[in-house]
């Protein structure tokens, strides 16, 4: 492999799972870059109050932070691969956790450390990529959701106008029939906001 196929692969690591200096400075580059999507996507989870919020790949806490200023009595609970961000997240949420409004947890989407229908809201931005399997993850967002709960997927589908085939085929294909299969209800794709060139869009459900 030469230099630059290093440095790629070592990037595309660091994305999937950031972890010392490097992994911080990219957590704190994906919070600026992802911060039109990240507001966006809190807007369309339309929350209540008292709601108890899971985000699956929280990263460095933008997210949380924004939801916990709504003070409007919701609980949170950020999950994430990666230990450093995990620490930027517990840095940048230092109050909420203090007050026992926020808990963040290290491990993946597909074995959930949480008992059965914890959550009221379950979202995701830009996370979705790194899923080893689809199948799985979704049966534990759903065994996590309580009935009535929605899930709201965010990810982009096309740079400057140019359709992303794989990821649109994934949406349509995968996505949307598991989300079926496994009894959720008012799915729709949501059209987001065009970030950096970026297409954005929303896979959202609600459990029956």
């Amino acid at each position: 492999m030469n230099v630059k196929g290093t440095l790629q692969h070592i990037l595309d690591h660091q994305y999937s799972r950031p972890a010392g200096i490097l992994g911080w400075v990219i957590g704190e580059k994906m919070i600026r870059q992802h911060k039109p999507e990240t507001l966006w996507t809190i807007e369309k989870l339309q929350l209540q109050e008292n709601e108890r919020i899971l985000e699956i790949g929280c990263g460095a806490g933008f997210a949380l932070k924004q939801i916990a200023s709504l003070n409007v009595g919701h609980t949170m609970t950020g999950l994430d691969l990666s230990e450093t961000l995990l620490q930027s997240a517990a840095l940048r949420n230092r109050k909420a956790i203090t007050q026992n409004q926020m808990e963040l947890v290290h491990g993946t989407v597909e074995e959930m450390p949480f008992p059965n229908e914890q959550f009221t809201a379950v979202f995701s931005i830009h996370s979705i990529y790194f899923w080893e399997d689809l199948f799985k993850s979704f049966h534990e967002i759903h065994r996590v959701l309580t009935p009535g709960g929605t899930v709201l997927m965010t990810l982009c589908d096309g740079k400057d106008g140019e359709d992303w085939d794989s990821i649109k085929k994934m949406i349509r294909d995968e996505l949307l029939p598991l989300m079926k299969q496994l009894k959720f209800k008012d799915l729709c794709v949501l059209e987001g906001p065009v970030s950096r060139g970026y297409h954005t869009v929303g896979v959202y459900g609600v459990k029956s």
